[in-house]
């Protein structure tokens, strides 16, 4: 890890987000409520607020900070769901990891539950896919 002892404590902050591009059967069966799994956005705001919290864990050199607000914004579009996170703490070191792992998880456990929707007669995937996950901004600001 890098050493950030010498850093000064600042507030953080970073907005992330993507989407996941689905079958339009699948966004109307999201829309009307009726994905087996459970609700998609309700789990998928949630895992995105419990992923922030667990970065360190998944990526070994990230340090380990404390969070103090992760707001997980899920958005049901006609080509499928985009999702945003703004995390932010006071800390030595940006959140922006913090908030990328957010929106990721929270892709992931979009797909999680509609997957059942989103096959072919395969069992692939023609259609499905997580997109453009990227930093939208950052700040940093003594305090």
């Amino acid at each position: 890890m890098v050493d950030i002892h010498a850093k000064d404590v600042v507030y953080r902050e970073a907005v992330a987000e993507g989407k996941i591009i689905l079958r339009p059967e699948t966004v109307a069966l999201i829309r009307a409520g009726k994905v087996e799994k459970g609700d998609p956005v309700q789990i998928a705001t949630l895992a995105g607020i419990q992923a922030s919290k667990f970065t360190s864990l998944l990526m070994p050199l990230c340090h380990p900070l404390k969070i103090e607000s992760t707001d997980v914004r899920v958005e049901v579009e006609d080509w499928g769901v985009k999702v945003s996170a703004k995390v932010a703490a006071t800390e030595k070191t940006g959140v922006e990891m913090e908030a990328l792992t957010s929106v990721a998880t929270a892709l992931l456990n979009i797909w999680d539950v509609v997957k059942m929707y989103e096959k072919d007669k395969d069992g692939q995937y023609p259609y499905t896919a997580i997109k453009e996950i990227r930093v939208v901004s950052k700040v940093k600001r003594k305090i």
